[in-house]
């Protein structure tokens, strides 16, 4: 098939998009007619920051057809959850705060609830939706958030419940407003997807197949957010490491990251995140060379065991991402990684347990994001024996936790005396301005709020644990 009829296949055809802008003027109008002030939309995003990314999209739709929004649930007109579906705590939230939805509809039967997002993508959940939350308007997928102006006219004009959920591959929509949370950070999809089918992961269901963006379009939008003003830019994806594989742009991720440094401006870029089995030399010499690409890598590993993660079907082995570790290190001796990590994977021994905390002691990370096991329903592991007790697999998640405590109290500590170029992002609860290195590593230190949004180099006189005190120099 040639590039360009793959393109077609995975773009939303530009008579669509526009066809969405004029529902969003006719829901502009209907809104305007019916209420006396503009109606105000609450939008929680529950996840990753890809869905963080989806929300804004969302938010800048809902902004586009006349609603004002707003952090306050109470009082809200329209009530918008974009759900995550990577773990059972995170969906068993969502049904909490929807059941707690009802008394509101009853007070207020013109409020409009909808639900979208990965969770919603599975049959099971929207079954469920279905029959035990009847007082909700509107249930959409991951694959039509572009749609959410024709779900909401066609519930506000006709009331009729909508439950959109289609089964395919996945698309790209391009050109929808975008109602940015931060003024001088950005998210900045670059592919969607994952072809990947870890055995416990229920992504590949719920956000379908790999598919890049046209990379003009990637730099043109960062090309307006550096004009803009904005100072960070975080390039998305599940796994960012397989963009421009579909549709074929000739551009591959380390070409993209090449052609973003190039754009004049004083910026950084991050990226996340990386599927080791996808890692490359030409990254790594890539990130290396660009001074405007943080050194800062979040590249999961799961699990320190073969056996392990030959289970999880991810494709590598403990020896490759060790091996692909001391060679970013070698070219990159600054850098930062930060880690995945899953515990008590089914079927999971002690011993190998053991494995994965011998990784994290020689890999040093900076810090990593550690889970016990969470079953999804779909999923291969879902139907793997799992002998080992849920207060086992806390003890080992307890052990884990210890040790990159250890690791990460001596990492900081390496850093008193010395300075770094931080991004100075918000105010910390003890009154400090809260900002971040390269790495990725939180600085607290004394200044006035107006250097929020801006870079200033810092350096460290205090460690702790997870973060380091310093001075602006």
């Amino acid at each position: 098939m040639s590039a360009v009829s793959e393109k077609k296949s995975v773009s939303v055809p530009a008579e669509e998009i526009q066809k969405q802008k004029e529902y969003m003027q006719l829901v502009r109008t209907l809104v305007e007619s019916r209420f006396a002030a503009s109606p105000k939309a609450y939008v929680h995003t529950y996840g990753c920051q890809g869905n963080v990314s989806d929300g804004e999209r969302l938010e800048g739709m809902l902004e586009e057809m006349g609603y004002e929004l707003t952090s306050e649930l109470c009082g809200a007109d329209l009530v918008l959850y974009n759900t995550c579906a990577i773990r059972e705590h995170a969906e068993d939230r969502v049904f909490g705060n929807v059941g707690a939805l009802k008394s509101m509809k009853t007070a207020n039967r013109d409020m409009k609830i909808l639900l979208c997002g990965c969770m919603m993508q599975q049959e099971h959940i929207a079954h469920k939706i279905k029959k035990s939350y009847p007082f909700v308007d509107v249930v959409f997928g991951t694959h039509v958030i572009h749609k959410l102006p024709e779900f909401l006219y066609t519930t506000l004009s006709k009331g009729k419940k909508i439950y959109e959920l289609p089964n395919d591959e996945g698309v790209i929509s391009e050109e929808l407003p975008v109602h940015r949370d931060s003024s001088f950070k950005a998210w900045l999809p670059v592919m969607y997807g994952c072809n990947n089918f870890c055995s416990y992961c229920i992504v590949p269901y719920v956000r379908g197949r790999e598919r890049s963006r046209d990379p003009e379009k990637i730099i043109e939008e960062a090309k307006q957010l550096v004009a803009q003003g904005y100072k960070e830019i975080t390039l998305l994806g599940q796994n960012v490491n397989s963009y421009g594989k579909n549709p074929d742009y000739g551009c591959n991720f380390s070409e993209l990251l090449r052609r973003l440094n190039a754009i004049e401006g004083d910026f950084i870029i991050r990226f996340m995140t990386s599927h080791p089995k996808d890692c490359t030399y030409e990254l790594l010499d890539t990130m290396a060379a660009c001074d405007k690409v943080a050194k800062h890598l979040h590249l999961p590993f799961q699990s320190g065991s073969n056996r392990v993660l030959d289970a999880m079907n991810r494709r590598y082995t403990r020896e490759k991402y060790l091996e692909l570790l001391n060679y970013a290190y070698s070219v990159m001796p600054e850098l930062s990684v930060t880690s995945d990590v899953i515990v008590g994977f089914p079927g999971e021994t002690y011993d190998e347990f053991r494995e994965t905390v011998t990784l994290v002691e020689e890999a040093e990370f900076t810090s990593m994001y550690t889970f016990i096991f969470s079953s999804r329903e779909g999923t291969v592991a879902s139907k793997m024996p799992d002998p080992v007790s849920r207060e086992e697999k806390g003890k080992w998640f307890k052990e884990l936790l210890d040790t990159q405590e250890k690791i990460a109290a001596v990492r900081t500590a390496s850093m008193v005396g010395k300075t770094y170029r931080v991004l100075c992002e918000s105010v910390s609860k003890g009154g400090l301005i809260e900002g971040r290195t390269q790495g990725n590593i939180i600085i607290e230190f004394p200044a006035d709020t107006s250097v929020i949004g801006s870079f200033r180099e810092v350096k460290v006189t205090e460690s702790l644990t997870w973060i380091l005190r310093g001075e602006i120099q």
